[in-house]
């Protein structure tokens, strides 16, 4: 059992602004590919957001969900399946907002082994299994999304 603050020793919080616009950057990316995707598949819950924005960037009107947990913020043990998918995953786009240690990519590569895999944050050891992201950040990074987090004072970096 992995303990977060064991393993994380700084927080990047993202905004709803910055994940828009951030997933529009990815938008952007899928779209100069120049392919024709048949459907995305969000990876749930983080891919959820991400999915919409690009499926409406990108005019795509099939959306369908992969459902895995693989931790809750503050233990990584192991991954439970709660929804998947049939098929190989040829023409799909799958949409997650992060990939950090791998281990949900690793099953969903498995299930849909020719899909196109596509996040917005990656971390060093998950970034090999995505076919593409936005930006990178170190593995003892955690991102906190903004719909798990709200605003409040936080002291300076140079007082802590």
């Amino acid at each position: 059992m992995s303990n977060k603050s064991e393993r994380y020793n700084r927080n990047y919080p993202i905004s709803w602004e910055q994940l828009h616009r951030d997933a529009k950057v990815l938008s952007w990316r899928l779209h100069d590919l120049n392919r024709t995707w048949k459907g995305i598949v969000a990876v749930t819950r983080g891919g959820l957001v991400p999915a919409a924005i690009i499926a409406r960037e990108l005019d795509i009107h099939l959306i369908d969900t992969i459902c895995i947990t693989s931790y809750d913020w503050q233990n990584q043990d192991k991954s439970t399946i709660l929804k998947s998918m049939d098929g190989d995953g040829d023409g799909l786009l799958i949409i997650d907002d992060l990939v950090d240690t791998g281990g949900t990519a690793k099953i969903v590569r498995q299930m849909l082994p020719n899909a196109y895999f596509a996040t917005v944050y990656a971390k060093p050891a998950g970034k090999p299994l995505v076919d593409v992201h936005v930006t990178e950040v170190s593995q003892d990074t955690w991102i906190l999304f903004p719909w798990d987090s709200e605003s409040r004072f936080v002291a300076p970096i140079a007082g802590q």
